[in-house]
């Protein structure tokens, strides 16, 4: 609470005058009910007490706790509470069940215990422009979804200095601030908590002196950017490349990259981020409740999967077997009716004018009072009506025995009892529901499905309800969802008709026919109907009357629902048996006037009430507007909720606030009551005098296991019960155990209770299975034999009989949460969470407690709305505190706690939380909270044990080889010899966005083109052979004449992507970094790009003086060189090729001459290319294999090559396919990313490119060049979609190289089709290759990455041991071919990397010692049954990921792309996702693409569905904008510049959560 200053002690208060003392409970009703804010609330309460103060030096708690103990705190259900409650309080809710000092105490003392132990958890990040709510709009929280580009970044801008202002202000003497574990603790940065934040600058500078980051804030890019403007909305914004700055690969693969920011051992990376990781790291080295060991042995092939075991130290139930309990018999009485109806018929005809019902209006005065001679008259008019007046006389509309709907308001007890004695006077069977408000209404559907499935197609209502609901624009009214389609029949008098003289109802003795329906919502949220027969009906009337000791002429009070349970037992059955009066108080008037059912009490001289806690409560609230009223006429007041364990408390409260008004402290009877089983238990009213019944204190502890023990260890964690009298007269009661089974209980055990009597519900109407189970239970014995022949009826309660045959209730079935083999009660979840101080945070009556299943075990989830004036601040405090307390008291975890914004949780039609609905949500990720707790680390324990790595064994492996035939040629000789033998032919045609030709090359033109290109360097440029020349160009043939200019010359070309006009901070590092590293003698590159280089904006992001010479190439001098450069070996480098990996490295790899032409040899052998095919190109010609397709193999095949620079594609996405069907091109290649554009962007145009004539069938091969896992899902979409337009499925494939290897597989045109396989992701992990079959769970589809090139020779290898592995091994692909490059190109010149990298060899089993190259990534060879062209047998080869990418996390080894995969499926508004692992947390990125209101749902499915596929625990999940993870030309994901934008704080997060 806020600091008030001055504040009276509790002797001051009670000294306060009393009205004073009234105005501030008042004040304290009105802040709870959220009427008035903190601030006026201090405001209006220091004016009240400043006249008093200078006595007053207490703090506030003591003054809230005595207001307490005079007026227990009120309810926060409502929304506003005002002076003398006559305005209408708004949004109703279930109160003050579970008010309880003693429990309060114990939460408290519990949370002081943890505060000792000081556990700092991190608190959430969010963008605080994302849910910002003003009362008025707390519904929605902003969507900005769609705003515009301008919009966004402004709104980035407040959003974060809001958020630097927000954090200067935060108080922070809850979290706390020194981190264990730092070792650096005099860094005052590394215990920076969330709420600082130093000078930024400064702050970053630190960050980036620790880590590998420079301080750029956006990282730098190499590749083709997209203009803002993008014009297709399916493309991501700008594609990157992103090095670090200056890091080269040059590392050994060992020195894994984390190890660069390593602060598990406590060395701080100072910012908020990781200062809040580490928080969540040191709050996680808590021990966790069962230590792992025990619930897991793990063989290393296969997963134990299973649930804790039980156990062993806990409590067992040890009394004997119970024996069934009988009621008191039922008296036989001789005038007691033959028939409810015959009652009516009695009272109606004989004692017409006395009263039977009042109804009160909307200020809780009586408004009109049904006779029973009204009642008589009207329900026979109703029932002549229903069956004569309906229809014609041949075909009447309803006959005896159909159902009907009852649709009346709850204001509305007279029209309702009407239309159900009418009913039964027909012989209809009534079924009540509640008035359906909207078309959705919560639970409306289930409704539906009940009305559907009784055959309802009538339902009668009220003129007034009629008009009220729901209409279509035509005025009829609506299709309610689910419902099936209903007639209306309105029952007021005037519609009505008289029956003739003659017409007598037809009343038969009561038997076992149906009289009624009682609707009930299971737990799942379906809804079945309890049909209750009239013998049943009159019994349970006749067990009611005898046990409350009914007479003639009683007042009796209803505060219920007159429609079902005790509301229509005790105020519409027994009062007409009875004839007594009831007077019906509505929920509507309690809202407004809560002392109303007193009152009239009061005025009537009532015998009995019938409450619920929560009317006890309101009236305690408003007890001091009416000083005297007297409840001295009551003998019984029967709590109908006496069931909730936490009923309690309220009875005593209330009565030791009415005992001064008369209330007999023997009149309290609690009542225990179900659909199924009716009237359970209730306590007769007492003896005066007689001693009260006493308590039973219960050990929590020992209720989760279901035995029942006096509490003696520890009073925090103990439930008080107070019994709900004995069995119901004529009836029978036993425990039987609640699963399973139904084996009596042995007397120390809880279990569910059942009841044999007459008086119950005899079926669920429709479903004979769930029945059976229910209706006609035979308990049995521990041996399994039955123990009698009378069935019983299952309650759904849950209790236990304690001395006396007094029987005590402890829960309910339907509240009952099994985790880990033990029980605990959502009710007492929610009393536990209530008891921790929540006034300024949520409102009381409306959390919501379920269990989702996650794991093998269930999980509890906690969702409660927020108030719309709760900060942050006390939010998060509040739910860690709620952790806290749930946890010591239940010893239980709570897996998520989730905040709604005020008034959008589902609700029940009396206002309650509707659990299902919401829990629904929840799990379909439409909840939209505003803020979120996961704590999967304290209740996930049974997660397999870590594995710890065996020696793998080790078996000779398949290495395939085919002779190469080496041809001492140069590339350059080739192009000359080209330029002489066919001068004429086309080499290379590049289009445009329109697809029209802007430039050709032939033979000679190009040849002519690079010796002018030569000359120039040797002039201009002074060049030597063997000096570095960078080549900066947009994609087209100026670079390929640029290429083959510099090997005229001699010079090394080493390619680089231009940067980017419009994003030249990001993206020209890049070019200056790989400038810089290779050495470069000079630059060449076109005019526009010259003077970009050297521009002012370039000047901002690199230094532009010391650029090495550039020369343009536009304008060249007809010049012939006099001789070309020839090498002398065909081992001298012919060029660099530079790339960024996904893992942020720069490597750049030397091609020797003889290995260029080994490769162009290689793919032309297997693309069957000779100089009359044509193939096309959508690649980027960078590096890779996209290069030596781009530049080479024309030259050296003679082939033409088509290039379609990717970038264009953006401008027109028809390009690529177009220039296919035009040219009739057989083969094509084309990169992920351009496929995936075609896939998103012509999803839709399929009939489009079919009229503009497109047709695919020429295709051959569609070869995707990549250096990944085969991305099988976007091959499969894409060859689905385009086969309308006659593309083979067996066209698309892909290739695969790496760094050590440009194209170690490409599929070629006469090998086999790419193979498929499934293969077991669990054994994946342990680098174990199991095949499964198609659809097994866990199972993950691989496709071959094309067949294996001429000339390459592969092996799979173990990459610690470097031992080749057997076949269902996992390990590193190693090639040895004559096309391997010949080592990285470094700075350092690492010996020991180059030797390792490309020259190493395996430590056995290779006696010929053959030198092999490490590819880095993890693949597997399998044997197949289809034949090569060379008539063996094919061998397969396989990629899964690579090695720098793979997260070791619980000693086994994980794949980002298959964690990415699960969590990309889970939620439609997810774009794209990327994981890492930071120490030893996993952290999931996703993007949202919805509205921001969703960013919260994300946050536990992330956590569930890694948690279910591969049981890891998540971290942190990180919520950001579209376009934020960084994606590289070739479409891979750059992981780790992501993971170093977040550490560093850059990626402005929507949100971040800290999974506990």
């Amino acid at each position: 609470m806020a600091e008030r200053g001055l504040e009276p002690s509790p002797a001051a208060v009670a000294a306060l005058p009393p009205e004073v003392r009234a105005q501030l409970a008042e004040l304290e009703l009105e802040l709870s009910e959220g009427d008035i804010t903190q601030k006026g609330y201090e405001k209006k309460r220091s004016k009240l007490l400043s006249p008093y103060s200078p006595q007053t030096q207490e703090t506030d708690s003591a003054v809230q706790k005595e207001l307490r103990n005079q007026t227990p705190a009120p309810s926060a259900a409502q929304t506003s509470a005002p002076s003398k409650y006559h305005r209408t309080r708004s949004g109703g809710a279930r109160d003050e069940r579970y008010r309880s000092d003693i429990h309060t105490e114990a939460v408290q003392a519990a949370l002081a215990k943890h505060k000792e132990q000081k556990m700092a958890l991190p608190m959430p990040t969010k963008r605080r422009s994302t849910f910002v709510q003003s009362p008025a709009d707390a519904c929605t929280p902003p969507d900005t979804s769609s705003a515009s580009e301008d919009e966004g970044s402004l709104r980035r801008q407040a959003a974060l200095s809001a958020a630097l202002q927000q954090s200067l202000q935060n108080a922070e003497s809850w979290i706390n601030r020194s981190i264990q574990g730092s070792s650096t603790s005099s860094s005052a940065s590394s215990t920076l908590s969330h709420g600082e934040v130093k000078g930024t600058s400064g702050s970053l500078a630190d960050v980036f002196a620790n880590t590998r980051i420079e301080n750029f804030s956006a990282p730098p890019d190499v590749t083709t950017t997209t203009s803002s403007s993008s014009s297709s909305s399916s493309i991501r914004p700008a594609n990157i490349d992103l090095p670090p700055s200056g890091i080269v690969k040059g590392m050994h693969k060992g020195s894994n990259r984390s190890s660069l920011m390593d602060t598990a051992d406590g060395v701080p990376v100072n910012s908020r981020v990781s200062t809040k990781i580490q928080q969540l790291l040191n709050t996680l080295k808590r021990p966790k409740r069962p230590p792992l060991k025990e619930f897991f042995v793990d063989d290393s092939e296969e997963i134990v999967e299973g649930i804790p075991q039980p156990d062993p130290n806990q409590p067992k139930p040890e009394g004997r077997q119970m024996t069934p309990v009988k009621g008191e018999p039922l008296g036989v009485i001789c005038n007691w009716p033959p028939a409810l109806e015959s009652a009516l018929q009695r009272w109606g005809t004989t004692q017409a004018k006395c009263s039977c019902l009042t109804a009160l209006d909307m200020t809780g005065k009586p408004v009109y009072t049904l006779t029973y001679g009204k009642l008589w008259s009207r329900s026979l008019k109703l029932a002549y009506t229903l069956l004569n007046k309906l229809g014609t006389k041949n075909e009447p509309v309803l006959k005896p025995g159909d159902r009907v709907a009852l649709v009346y308001p709850n204001n509305d007890p007279v029209m309702f009892m009407v239309a159900f004695y009418g009913c039964l006077l027909a012989e209809v069977i009534p079924v009540p529901i509640e008035v359906p408000l909207t078309r959705k209404d919560a639970g409306g559907q289930q409704i539906g499905f009940l009305l559907g499935s009784c055959g309802i197609a009538l339902a009668l209502t009220s003129e007034v309800c009629l008009k009220g609901l729901p209409k279509t624009q035509n005025g009829e009214i609506v299709q309610f969802k689910g419902w099936p389609r209903l007639k209306w029949v309105v029952t007021d008098s005037k519609y009505l008709s008289k029956p003739p003289k003659d017409w007598q109802p037809h009343i038969t003795p009561a038997g076992t026919e149906p009289a009624y329906i009682e609707y009930k919502t299971s737990k799942e949220g379906s809804v079945m109907g309890v049909t209750v027969s009239r013998l049943a009906m009159l019994s349970h009337c006749q067990a009611l009357s005898q046990a409350c000791n009914y007479s003639e002429g009683e007042t009796i009070v209803n505060v219920l629902d007159f429609k079902k349970d005790a509301g229509l037992w005790h105020g519409m059955f027994a009062n007409v048996m009875n004839k007594m009066h009831t007077i019906s108080v509505p929920y509507s008037v309690m809202k407004t006037c809560p002392l109303s059912w007193v009152q009239r009490v009061h005025a009537h001289k009532a015998k009995v009430a019938l409450v619920k806690c929560r009317d006890l409560h309101w009236a305690m609230m408003a007890h001091r507007d009416q000083r005297d009223v007297s409840l001295s006429s009551l003998r019984m007041l029967i709590v109908t909720d006496g069931a909730n364990p936490w009923s309690v408390s309220s009875c005593d409260a209330f009565l030791s606030l009415f005992q001064s008004h008369g209330l007999k402290p023997e009149a309290i009877c609690p009542c225990a009551t179900s659909a199924e089983a009716m009237t359970v238990a209730i306590r007769r009213p007492g003896v005066p005098g007689a001693p009260l019944p006493g308590r039973a204190i219960l050990s929590m502890n020992g209720l989760s296991y279901g035995v029942i023990r006096v509490n003696t260890e520890d009073k925090n964690s103990a439930l008080t019960v107070q019994d709900v009298g004995h069995v119901m007269p004529g009836g029978m009661m036993c425990i039987v155990k609640p699963d399973g089974p139904p084996q009596l209980c042995k007397t120390d055990e809880i279990g569910e209770i059942c009841v044999s009597s007459r008086t119950g519900g005899m079926m669920y109407f429709g479903l004979a299975g769930v029945t059976k189970n229910t209706f006609e239970v035979i308990p049995v014995n521990s041996a399994g034999s039955p123990v009698g022949d009378v069935p019983f009826i299952r309650s759904g309660l849950l209790g236990f009989v304690g001395p006396g045959s007094l029987v005590f209730v402890v829960g309910k079935m339907d509240g009952l949460l099994m985790v880990s083999g033990r029980r605990h009660n959502a009710d007492d979840i929610v009393a536990t969470g209530l008891a921790v101080e929540s006034i300024k945070t949520v409102y009381r009556g409306r959390i919501a407690v379920f269990s989702v299943s996650v794991f093998y075990d269930e999980r509890i989830v906690v969702v409660a709305e927020q108030r719309p004036d709760a900060s942050e601040e006390d939010s998060f405090q509040w739910m860690s505190r709620v952790l806290q307390a749930i946890d010591s008291i239940h010893q239980v975890g709570v897996y998520c706690l989730a905040l709604v914004p005020a008034n959008t949780l589902p609700k029940t039609p009396l206002g309650g939380i509707h659990i299902s609905q919401t829990k629904q949500l929840f799990l379909e990720g439409s909840l939209h909270p505003c803020n979120i707790l996961m704590c999967p680390h304290t209740c996930v324990t049974n997660l397999p044990k870590p594995r710890q790595k065996q020696p793998g064994n080790m078996l000779a492996s398949k290495t395939f080889m085919i002779l190469s035939l080496e041809l001492h040629q140069f590339l350059a000789e080739i192009l000359q010899w080209r330029a002489q033998a066919t001068p004429d032919h086309v080499l290379f045609m590049l289009l445009n966005a329109k697809g029209t030709t802007v430039c050709t090359a032939s033979c000679l033109q190009l040849h002519k083109r690079a010796e002018r290109i030569a000359s120039v360097l040797g002039d201009k440029g002074h060049l030597n052979a063997g000096d570095n020349v960078v080549l900066l160009y947009p994609p087209g043939i100026e670079l390929i004449a640029a290429f083959y200019g510099c090997l005229y010359a001699g010079c090394i070309p080493v390619t680089v992507r231009p940067p980017h006009a419009q994003n030249l901070t990001a993206t020209l590092p890049t070019v200056r970094m790989i400038v810089d590293v290779s050495k470069a003698a000079c630059i060449l590159t076109s005019q526009t790009l010259m003077r970009l280089l050297r521009s002012r904006e370039a000047a901002a992001a690199v230094d532009v003086k010391t650029w090495p010479t550039i020369i343009d190439t536009d304008d060249l001098p007809r010049k012939r060189l006099p001789q070309l450069y020839k090498p002398p070996t065909p081992e001298m480098l012919a060029y660099l090729d530079f790339s960024v990996s996904t893992t942020g490295m720069l490597t750049g790899v030397k091609m020797s001459h003889s290995a260029v032409n080994a490769l162009c040899r290689a793919i032309k052998l297997q693309c069957e290319l000779y100089s009359s095919r044509q193939i096309a190109i959508c690649l980027d010609p960078y590096c890779g294999l996209g290069f030596a397709l781009w530049c080479l193999c024309s030259v050296y095949s003679g082939h033409q090559s088509v290039l379609i620079p990717p970038m264009e594609l953006e401008n027109n996405l028809f390009l690529w396919l177009a220039t296919v069907n035009q040219y009739k091109i057989r083969d094509t290649f084309c990169s992920y990313s351009v496929m995936e554009l075609c896939t998103k962007g012509l999803g839709n145009q399929v009939e489009v490119l079919k009229t503009r004539g497109i047709n695919l069938s020429c295709v051959r091969t569609c070869v995707v060049v990549a250096e990944e896992r085969p991305r099988v899902a976007l091959q499969q979409s894409f060859s689905k979609l385009f086969k309308d337009i006659g593309l083979s499925p067996r066209a698309v494939s892909t290739t695969f190289g790496s760094r050590v290897n440009v194209a170690i597989c490409l599929q070629g045109t006469s090998g086999p089709d790419p193979t498929t396989v499934y293969v077991d992701l669990k054994s994946l992990r342990h680098d174990r290759v199991r095949l499964v079959e198609r659809g097994a769970p866990q199972s993950l589809l691989l496709s071959e990455s094309g067949k294996i090139l001429p000339g390459v020779k592969v092996v799979i290898v173990n990459p610690e041991t470097k031992g080749p592995v057997g076949d269902s091994h996992l390990g590193e692909i190693w090639v040895n071919s004559p096309h391997t490059a010949s080592g990285y190109y470094t700075i350092y010149d690492s010996e020991t990397l180059q030797a390792d990298h490309f020259n190493t060899r395996l430590s056995f089993g290779d006696a010929a010692q053959t030198l092999w190259a490490r590819t880095g990534y993890l693949g597997f060879v399998r044997r197949t049954e289809l034949t090569a062209a060379t008539g063996e047998r094919h061998d397969a080869l396989y990629v899964v990921g690579a090695l720098d990418e793979t997260l070791e996390l619980r000693g086994l080894r994980y794949h980002p792309i298959d964690i990415e995969t699960s969590v990309s499926r889970i939620h439609r508004s997810i774009a794209e996702c990327a994981v890492f692992t930071w120490t030893n947390l996993l952290v999931v990125v996703v993007e949202l693409c919805g509205s921001e209101q969703e960013a919260l749902d994300l946050v536990p499915l992330v956590t569930n569905v890694v948690l279910e596929e591969h049981y890891l625990i998540v971290g942190v999940v990180v919520v950001v904008d579209p376009g934020v993870i960084p994606i590289n030309s070739r479409g891979e994901k750059q992981r780790m510049h992501l993971r170093d934008s977040f550490l560093a704080d850059q990626l402005d997060p929507i949100y971040v959560a800290y999974n506990m």
